[in-house]
């Protein structure tokens, strides 16, 4: 069965890079595993490539492609029926697809999540979102031209180790005057994760990068700004994305990046660059903080009471550590923050999935219910 890797966004624009056959083998396949591409109202734009996880695959420019339509409303009202949009195609998503179907390709169903990628949803909505799926790492984007704001990355953390993906965090701009006190700030945020500072101009720390991507799949998050475009473009040898410059006064740029897509990396492997990210909630985040928050949960471990909250409780071990200066205020008062908001993100998901389900069994009481003579 042919292999096909696309990038998808809804309301984005088709851009396809993948593995697979030539448009005309594509077309004479009954049915093929595809990852979703730029979904659109009721379609997906489905891309097939030459293999981009081959160590010679050579550059993307040199590889034929083509773009094939398929409806995914199937998948569409499956999620709206059961009330959870994290069920929506996301970029880095594979599914199967119908090639023979009339008047068009319908995709027919999602293959099962290996790591998602997922925040809590923007506004009033308990919804998660998912920003990318089925990748290996996921790239945390800072700019080194501004002071890396630690709290930030630890929310990212979170996130990333929740989603079953490894973290790197990419320190850019490496190439600017930068004070080297906030690399080490953001390596004791960072236990456990790769910090890298590098510069897509000079290629200051590129080749290391490249490494840790060769023939997996990664994810590219970050505030618009931070050079993410421009990390790709150093990253794939080409102008594959469009970039912008930040402002002066403050380092934030405008969005570049307006889809997501996932572009095949000239050493193997591919790279889904996404747009700037100015919220992060978490949703579902408890493993996730207690990777990004290792130290405090081995030193919780210690603690006299197992069910220590690290306030005024004698023999805590984390206070402990808060007293000898061992560990910083700042980041066990970031730990408390992002605790209460998983458990009010927690609680609000409940509270939706029970209104869910209490819907769903009124609609199923009133459609048993005998009509009146």
């Amino acid at each position: 069965m042919p292999q096909h890797v696309i990038d998808a966004e809804p309301g984005g624009e088709t851009g396809s890079k993948g593995s697979g056959e030539t448009g005309s083998e594509l077309d004479r396949e009954s049915g093929a595993t595809v990852a979703i591409g730029s979904v659109s109202g009721a379609t997906a734009d489905i891309g097939n490539n030459s293999d981009a996880s081959s160590a010679d695959a050579g550059s993307a420019a040199d590889r034929p492609s083509c773009t094939i339509r398929a409806d995914w409303n199937a998948i569409k009202s499956n999620a709206v029926k059961v009330g959870d949009p994290l069920l929506n195609p996301c970029t880095g998503d594979w599914a199967v697809i119908d090639l023979t179907a009339d008047p068009a390709p319908v995709v027919k169903a999602l293959l099962p999540r290996r790591t998602a990628l997922v925040r809590s949803g923007v506004g009033e909505r308990s919804d998660g979102q998912v920003l990318a799926a089925n990748v290996d790492h996921v790239l945390i984007t800072v700019s080194l031209a501004a002071k890396p704001d630690v709290g930030r990355i630890e929310r990212l953390l979170a996130l990333v180790w929740e989603s079953g993906a490894q973290p790197v965090v990419v320190l850019t701009k490496a190439d600017v005057a930068y004070d080297p006190q906030s690399i080490v700030d953001v390596e004791l945020a960072a236990p456990g994760a790769t910090v890298l500072a590098v510069s897509a101009l000079s290629g200051e720390g590129m080749d290391v990068l490249a490494a840790v991507l060769v023939g997996g799949s990664a994810a590219l998050i970050g505030q618009s700004g931070v050079g993410k475009s421009t990390l790709t473009n150093a990253l794939v040898g080409a102008e594959a994305m469009a970039t912008g410059n930040a402002r002066e006064v403050d380092e934030k740029g405008r969005h570049t990046t307006t889809t997501r897509e996932l572009i095949p990396l000239p050493g193997g492997g591919v790279l889904i660059d996404t747009p700037g990210l100015r919220s992060v909630g978490l949703f579902g985040g408890e493993s996730g903080l207690a990777q990004a928050f290792s130290d405090i949960e081995e030193l919780a471990a210690d603690c006299r009471f197992g069910d220590c909250e690290h306030r005024t409780e004698p023999g805590c071990a984390v206070l402990g550590a808060l007293a000898d200066g061992s560990l910083p205020e700042r980041r066990l008062e970031s730990y408390r923050k992002l605790l209460r908001e998983n458990e009010w993100i927690a609680a609000r998901t409940d509270a939706r999935l029970a209104s869910e389900r209490l819907k769903v069994w009124k609609q199923r009481t009133r459609a048993s219910r005998a009509p009146r003579p």
